[in-house]
């Protein structure tokens, strides 16, 4: 089935490529098509037709993007809307495990689960969905799908246009750059995390520190020991002399 629907848009030229390229990649979290035909496919698709100059890479690529987005967003305002007809779906009712848990990771991730989702076929389909749904912020929103789709859609149309004709080994390089992309955002978030963590960590020991009241020195006078401890070196003080009191009257 799939072969019968790629041949196809391999035979397209001109405008009618970024139509159907588009609208694929429009309608994979608008309407959920992501679950029967998955959107990197079709862009794949138009980096080969790209390749082989039928349409214009300049062009291609910012179309690209943009229904990405646009249909992301669609998807979040559907799903804000309907989120809880479409959770019981036919066709979303057999995925509710895996429902739950990328809602699971919504609520825990926010925008960082936007961004990732991206790179999956299933998630790409399902967040802008349930973000929606779980009212997250739609600036919050847009600028992780913005993010997001700027970096998927530039990424597979050049994997494509790279590979050229060769679209099934394009597939197979999409899943491993895929993971790449996935990889490093993981380490540089990582390394983030760790050094905001060092990082408050000096901040409350030196608040601490700061804190701390200095040693109290006693009252004044108090502490023979201490008082001779601090004589300057080579003064002498002489014991009074028999018979001399300590106090200003006459001797008796």
């Amino acid at each position: 089935m799939l072969t019968r629907i790629l041949d196809p848009i391999l035979h397209l030229h001109g405008w009618p490529v970024y139509v159907v390229i588009g609208l694929l990649v429009f309608a994979e979290a608008a309407i959920f098509l992501g679950f029967i035909f998955p959107g990197e496919t079709a862009v794949l698709l138009g980096g080969v037709i790209a390749s082989e100059g039928h349409v214009s890479l300049a062009l291609l690529l910012p179309l690209v993007v943009v229904c990405a987005i646009v249909g992301d967003s669609v998807g979040y305002f559907v799903g804000s809307r309907y989120g809880d007809r479409l959770l019981g779906a036919k066709l979303l009712r057999k995925r509710r495990s895996a429902l739950d848990r990328a809602a699971e990771m919504l609520r825990r991730r926010g925008a960082w689960t936007v961004f990732v989702g991206r790179f999956t076929a299933f998630l790409r389909a399902v967040v802008p969905g349930l973000a929606g749904l779980s009212r997250m912020h739609y600036r919050t929103f847009l600028v992780a799908n913005a993010a997001g789709a700027l970096v998927w859609g530039v990424t597979y149309t050049m994997i494509g246009y790279a590979v050229g004709s060769a679209y099934k080994q394009a597939e197979q390089y999409a899943s491993w750059a895929s993971w790449a992309v996935l990889g490093i955002v993981v380490v540089v978030v990582a390394i983030y995390v760790i050094r905001s963590r060092r990082r408050r960590n000096q901040e409350g020991a030196g608040a601490e520190s700061a804190d701390d009241p200095p040693d109290d020195p006693g009252p004044a006078g108090a502490g023979s020991d201490d008082a001779a401890d601090n004589r300057p070196a080579g003064v002498v003080v002489e014991p009074p002399a028999a018979g001399v009191s300590g106090g200003d009257g006459p001797p008796g």
